[in-house]
């Protein structure tokens, strides 16, 4: 295992491609996004909107333009497994007029839908979801929305609360959205919304992170450079905190919303040095290690996203650690804390499941086959593992493609760049 010494190049982030798609579709004219996210879940979301008549057109380089059009069905909208596209295109199809269908695949039907369901229904849009508030469901629409309040208990998701934000300028008489749960995980989702939404214009009051205020406001279509997406940087910072060396991402943005960016103090906090230079196109984040990765206690409520990385990073640290506040974990693409310590356990690990929490405690590991229960994060965390345990097979590797294109290609193309001795 030689120390790296390579230069990565993280494509878009899938959490601002899906809004920014949703955002140009609700747009009274044409807009353009630069460097836009290419991978199942956009690909879900585009699929879904051209479906409520928006057109969409991708460039040779890539770029997508999205000319508005007014939304109609009939139309079945498949949703897959993402929880942006379940969640998010619901409220955008109450705007349309006609019968439109949601479906996905079979984790779909189990992951939390409810709020959405419940919220529209209180604005007047009919659903038959067979008493269930959840996937498979019809809508029937009759067009823009009247708006008003509504109450939502996110605790087990923000994405309530963004999918009700992204349609609220759009609204006759705009929308006030108050979260009635005990907590809200992945706040910096939120923000980004927010900040999304007020790019373009849109007033927005914030009343103690409980309430948001949006008044009906037309958008404009503009052009648009989507960021990379920093939590698919974690497993290749992670490797050379595995192997040693550096890795360079390049184009990380100085300032953004994205919960990945806290990977530089976590993974700071776990061993490594992490720079910040500024480069040619813009800054790029060198991250260095001498393969020594230290156990951490932190609490991941509001970046539980990075948990799967975090967690491999962990199971090969020199002490224990605690992964805190990743409850809402259990309702993603799979249950993500189950998964993690049944299949780190199954390699000689030990991870102990708390209803919240994972403690970690090193220990020697085996080969044996890492499952991915069709999560993305997870068949990244089993690579990482892979890097320095040998004989791990990471099953259905191809699942990556949720959020990264080419997951194996940029690994191996990683892997090479190494200093050679």
């Amino acid at each position: 295992m030689k120390p790296l010494d390579a230069r990565v190049t993280i494509p878009g982030s899938k959490s601002v491609t899906n809004r920014a798609l949703i955002l140009a579709a609700l747009s009274d004219s044409p807009s353009l996004l630069r460097k836009p996210l290419h991978s199942r879940d956009s690909a879900l979301m585009i699929g879904g909107l051209k479906a409520l008549g928006i057109s969409i057109e991708e460039a040779e380089n890539g770029d997508l333009t999205i000319t508005p059009a007014p939304l109609f069905g009939p139309a079945h909208i498949d949703v897959g497994n993402a929880g942006t596209v379940m969640r998010f295109l619901p409220p955008v199809a109450a705007m349309a007029n006609g019968i439109l269908h949601f479906d996905g695949d079979p984790r779909s039907h189990e992951r939390p839908l409810g709020p959405v369901i419940a919220a529209l229904e209180s604005l007047g849009v009919s659903i038959e979801h067979g008493g269930r508030y959840a996937l498979p469901m019809t809508m029937n629409s009759h067009g823009q929305l009247q708006g008003g309040t509504v109450e939502v208990d996110a605790s087990s998701s923000s994405q309530f609360i963004s999918a009700l934000l992204l349609v609220a300028p759009a609204t006759k008489s705009g929308i006030t959205i108050r979260h009635t749960g005990t907590s809200l995980p992945s706040m910096p989702h939120i923000d980004m919304t927010v900040h999304m939404l007020r790019e373009l214009g849109v007033a927005i009051e914030i009343i103690d992170n409980k309430e948001w205020r949006v008044s009906p406001t037309v958008l404009h279509g503009r052009e648009i450079t989507i960021e990379p997406d920093l939590s698919n940087a974690a497993p290749f910072m992670g490797a050379a905190m595995i192997c040693g060396g550096s890795v360079t991402i390049t184009d990380w943005p100085q300032s953004t919303t994205q919960p990945g960016d806290h990977l530089r103090s976590i993974l700071t906090n776990m061993g490594a040095e992490v720079k910040f230079e500024k480069s040619q196109s813009g800054f790029d984040l060198t991250l260095s290690s001498v393969g020594t990765i230290h156990g951490i206690d932190v609490d991941l409520h509001d970046v539980g996203e990075l948990t799967p990385s975090i967690a491999a990073l962990a199971v090969l640290a020199d002490t224990p650690s605690s992964l805190r506040g990743i409850g809402h974990l259990r309702l993603h693409e799979t249950d993500r804390l189950a998964a993690i310590a049944r299949e780190v356990n199954a390699l000689g690990g030990n991870v102990v499941e708390e209803e919240t929490a994972l403690h970690i405690t090193p220990a020697p590991l085996h080969g044996g086959t890492f499952h991915t229960y069709e999560d993305h994060r997870l068949a990244t965390a089993g690579a990482m593992i892979g890097l320095r345990i040998a004989g791990i097979d990471v099953e259905n590797i191809a699942t990556t493609q949720k959020t990264l294109p080419d997951f194996p290609g940029a690994w191996s193309d990683l892997l090479s760049q190494n200093i050679s001795k």
